[in-house]
């Protein structure tokens, strides 16, 4: 047994079974050895950032990681944007990224890089290894450090050598390494935090992270039911429970004037398995923070507590009932007429959502409309955009469909950021994955032209405008899609838009409307 089948066998008895790649000739030990040993199913991306990102979208829907296999420095670098999003997601992912042979370093050959440098800022432990052995002690050890969900990237560097090699005679496979418990929140901020919700005349819950699906979100109810607390969810975040049944929760603005307008008057902030929030950028004579003037902020739970057994504490100690009280009910919408917009596609996506789908929100400008339209449809996950780092979408998806392949994966997802990772298109035919996305063109970097109004720097002549502009030439997303071999149909009208999507819902595989507005 050499170093790259212990590390996957190793991987594989540590519950690691889908392998999102990318390789080249220092992996083809690794490549070689998924071929070998059963048990790790591999997914061919065409770019790194699919890679990475599909790893962000299966932790998240499967509640463990994946591996990713990567092509030394630049190959890992191609992945980076998403591994931010997964870090800030608190998605579990674990990397493998080949590196030249030890012996082969001195050499500076082309490829030769700071892998560790580049690993660092978006993993939250790197390791390289040193031997055969010890590849496959760092892969036990990488699954345990990514955990489970919330999570943490955990990178390992395998020198090509210590693949290739034949592990000792004497060699024990790694011991499984046990995932550790998530920090517990202590009687003493639970007992702060009842007196704070008790001396409060308007308070809020900030939620994120596991608070806002599953048990959390019911124990966040049972609160609701006792006390008149405001239920919100961070403006970004990892997958949030929608729809007719669940806990009604709003979303945090994402622009700050907004967001300080929605708690205008709230006087005590819990903040379970969420962090205080601030504006996503920094505007001239504008607040940075967003916390209401003399509001009081209680942080309870952070993003990698365990933030339902801290809502359960907070629930029980508040003597709550034993379930919410409040569900959000089936809202009926009308039938959509006329020349899409985003409103109207926001209605016909809510008319048309079956039960259970999973939506990967990148939709941008077009995300609020699609939010608050969904509110009353049938019940459903919510992935959203957590790093800021756009192109997140498409692969989300990918790694969504892969982790959940009975469910129906449908992909908002704007024109501009879809470029930066169109070639998720590729891997979702290649797999038939069950995913549509609704491609929202509207030729522009459309939150940048609010933005450029915003940061207060005047009105845009025409090369500032070009550098936001998107239509010359017009991108021809049907004809993208068709040659990766997904189905596409162009659609201008919400009727056509309607037509379209129930086509596309009522058969298995992807698709892709691109919906003009």
């Amino acid at each position: 047994m050499n170093g790259a089948q212990a590390l996957i066998e190793t991987l594989i008895r540590n519950g690691v079974d889908v392998c999102f790649a990318n390789p080249g000739t220092s992996e083809m030990q690794l490549v070689q050895a998924i071929d070998q040993i059963q048990g790790m199913r591999p997914i061919l991306a065409l770019f790194e950032g699919v890679v990475t990102g599909a790893a962000d979208g299966y932790a998240r829907m499967a509640r463990k990681p994946a591996c990713t296999l990567l092509h030394l420095g630049p190959g890992l670098a191609n992945g980076v944007a998403n591994l931010h999003n997964a870090r800030k997601a608190f998605s579990p992912v674990v990397n493998v990224v080949g590196d030249h042979a030890t012996h082969h370093l001195k050499f500076d050959a082309p490829l030769t890089s700071d892998i560790e440098g580049i690993a660092r800022p978006v993993s939250h432990w790197v390791r390289s290894a040193s031997s055969p052995s010890d590849l496959a002690r760092l892969g036990a050890e990488a699954v345990s450090i990514a955990g489970h969900v919330p999570g943490k990237v955990a990178t390992i560097l395998a020198p090509a050598d210590c693949a290739w090699n034949e592990v000792p005679a004497d060699y024990v496979p790694p011991a499984r390494v046990p995932v550790p418990a998530l920090p517990a929140v202590s009687s003493t901020q639970i007992d702060g935090a009842v007196k704070a919700l008790r001396r409060a005349r308007q308070p809020m819950l900030l939620l994120g992270g596991e608070a806002l699906h599953g048990e959390g979100a019911k124990q966040a109810g049972r609160i609701a039911a006792v006390m008149p607390v405001r239920l919100h969810a961070e403006t970004f975040n990892r997958r949030m429970q929608r729809g007719v049944g669940a806990v009604p929760i709003g979303i945090l603005p994402y622009f700050g004037d907004r967001a300080l307008e929605l708690m205008k008057g709230v006087d005590v902030m819990l903040l379970v398995g969420s962090k205080r929030p601030v504006a996503f950028f920094a505007y001239p004579n504008a607040q940075g923070v967003l916390v209401p003037e003399g509001c009081d902020v209680v942080p309870v739970a952070g993003p990698q507590d365990d933030a339902v057994a801290a809502l359960t504490a907070l629930a029980d100690a508040l003597g709550a009932p034993s379930a919410p009280s409040q569900f959000q009910s089936l809202v009926a919408l009308p039938p959509a007429r006329g020349t899409l917009n985003g409103q109207l596609a926001a209605s016909v996506i809510a008319r048309c959502l079956p039960e259970d789908a999973i939506v990967i929100d990148e939709a941008i400008t077009c995300s609020l409309y699609s939010q608050q339209a969904t509110l009353g449809a049938p019940p459903h996950d919510w992935l959203q955009l957590c790093g800021g780092a756009i192109g997140n979408g498409l692969p989300l998806a990918v790694g969504a469909a892969v982790a959940c392949p009975t469910r129906k994966v449908i992909c908002l997802e704007g024109d501009g950021s879809a470029m930066y990772t169109v070639q998720s298109l590729w891997t979702m035919a290649r797999e038939k994955l069950d995913v549509i996305t609704i491609l929202f063109a509207n030729r522009s970097y459309a939150i940048l032209n609010i933005e450029f109004e915003r940061v207060g720097v005047g009105a845009p002549g025409p090369r500032a405008l070009s550098m936001l502009d998107m239509s010359n030439p017009t991108l021809r997303w049907v004809e993208l899609a068709n040659g990766m071999g997904v189905n596409a149909t162009r659609v201008e009208t919400a009727e056509a838009f309607e037509s379209a999507l129930k086509a596309a819902l009522a058969v298995r595989g992807p698709h892709l409307i691109e919906v003009v507005i």
